[in-house]
């Protein structure tokens, strides 16, 4: 349809009457039927339960950080403070493709996000027509046939919603509660990250110690194979014992063979999780490496109230889809009321181009619409019912993350009191079994004993050291999953400055 010229009866005031009614429409679409939100009770218990303080080791001694500091303030580059692990952690958060994905899903929810706020402003369109009809003598207007032309250019909206009752703002709300889940979501996936590659690297340390250790005995076992079977030829020995000596010889081939592979596999983890293929430099040569992998100046505070796990991105991110299924309520009730969308433009219009902008040529249109819902069905009612179970769903998630965060905490102070006493008493073992085994030994070489004690004392030995590296690994491993548990590997610090980089 055509804009038709403007009628001579509207002057100044009539325009003043619709810019004052645009203004207060205006004024009223910053209203909402968004509930109000208040964040659910933490359904558990207001600190963690107690435990007993850990026994650290003499390396741990140091001064600790101060005792409010949380683990989510604490840079991974001063929580790692191994060099390769440092440039490990690093190469995984330029290379790995978990992390790429959870960036890009921020730019699409950004995007998203633009696409609905956009919806609040008019949008401006600016058009050129041109319209060519024949008609015949017997349908012409003029009662002669011919052809009638209309060209037009104009500038105008189209269909554009006043928000009045609060539906597109709260589309909006949702849409930017759900952009702030996707950052939270792609702030847990870099500190899932940074910890899984502190446990790759921890675990390939110690299965590289658990092949030394192997190789070691093989090597001391095939000695005193062949000592004995030298002995069992000239009759010194018996065929028994020469039978026990060579069952730990192929035991300790057949650990030195699976640490073998088993390392092999910890190695191609490291690539996958990396991103990229780890350079042989930045991998780590044994225990020793994982041991100095952890500053020993931080300690992981004990005893936090459990509402600082509203720090955690997982449950943040829980709570901000509960936001949006909130938000969505709003619109959901908004569609219950009039629908109110404006169509205007305004140009000039004339039946040949020449004559466009001469005098007299302007025309404009104004097409206010109200839509009322009356009859829909029960669909209004069904949207409105649906968002509010997606509310409470949702709901029930973030207690539910919430839930799962305390329990992580909880077993890593847990585990983490009681690993520092057995870490001590698995050393005491090794320390015993290695004195038993030494004077078994001693007794054997003499004549005192049987080969077998000495055997006996030699496997028990071997066992406590490869449970010694397994309990190693344990409390290193309890170290990084306690720092993950409690929010921490998403500050990067470095000494320059308090914040050096923030991955994005």
């Amino acid at each position: 349809m055509k804009p038709h010229p403007r009628s001579p009866s509207t002057g100044p005031r009539s325009a003043r009457s619709r810019v004052l009614a645009a203004t207060l429409l205006g004024v009223l679409s910053g209203c909402t039927l968004i509930p109000n939100y208040e964040r659910p009770a933490l359904p558990v218990p207001a600190s963690y339960p107690a435990v007993g303080k850990p026994d650290l080791p003499a390396a741990a001694t140091a001064p600790a950080v101060e005792p409010a500091a949380m683990a989510a303030d604490i840079g991974w580059r001063e929580f790692f403070v191994d060099d390769r692990l440092r440039a490990l952690i690093a190469l995984a958060l330029e290379n790995n493709r978990d992390l790429r994905v959870a960036v890009l899903d921020i730019e699409q929810s950004r995007a998203q996000y633009r696409v609905q706020r956009a919806a609040l402003v008019p949008e401006i369109d600016a058009g050129l027509s041109s319209d060519n009809n024949r008609y015949p003598q017997s349908t012409s207007p003029t009662g002669y046939a011919g052809v009638i032309r209309d060209d037009g250019v104009s500038v105008g909206l189209s269909s554009y919603e006043i928000d009045l009752f609060g539906r597109l703002r709260s589309l909006t709300a949702q849409a930017r509660e759900t952009l702030l889940a996707t950052e939270e979501a792609r702030r847990n996936v870099q500190i899932s990250l940074v910890a899984e590659v502190a446990a790759d690297y921890l675990t390939l340390a110690a299965d590289r110690e658990r092949l030394a250790l192997a190789g070691a005995t093989l090597r001391s076992q095939s000695e005193s194979y062949e000592l004995t079977r030298r002995e069992a030829e000239i009759g010194s020995a018996s065929d028994l014992a020469l039978r026990e000596a060579q069952t730990t010889v192929e035991s300790a081939r057949v650990d030195v063979a699976r640490y073998t592979g088993q390392i092999a596999e910890d190695i191609d983890a490291l690539n996958l999780v990396v991103g990229t293929s780890v350079p042989p430099e930045l991998l780590p040569r044994g225990l020793d490496d994982a041991l100095n992998a952890l500053s020993p100046e931080i300690e992981l505070p004990a005893g936090l109230p459990s509402d600082l796990l509203t720090r955690r991105p997982d449950v943040l991110e829980a709570e901000r889809t509960l936001r949006a299924a909130n938000a969505n309520i709003g619109a959901s009730r908004a569609a219950f009321f009039p629908q109110i969308t404006l169509t205007a433009s305004e140009g000039t219009s004339s039946s040949a181009l020449s004559g466009l902008f001469a005098a007299g040529s302007r025309a404009w249109t104004f097409s206010p619409q109200v839509t009322l819902p009356i009859f829909a069905g029960g669909r209004n009612r069904a949207n409105l019912m649906s968002a509010r179970v997606a509310r409470d769903i949702d709901i029930a998630k973030y207690e539910h993350a919430i839930q799962a965060a305390f329990r992580d905490v909880a077993d890593g102070l847990a585990l983490r009191a009681s690993l520092g006493r057995q870490l001590a008493a698995q050393q005491a073992l090794v320390t015993a079994s290695s004195e038993a085994y030494r004077l078994s030994d001693a007794r054997f070489r003499q004549g005192v004993d049987s080969y077998l004690n000495a055997l006996d004392s030699q496997r028990t030995l071997y066992a406590a050291q490869q449970t010694l590296i397994g309990t190693q690994l344990s409390r290193m491993s309890n170290l990084v999953t306690l720092y993950q548990a409690l929010g921490g590997g998403w500050l990067e610090h470095d000494a320059g400055s308090e914040v050096a980089a923030v991955v994005r």
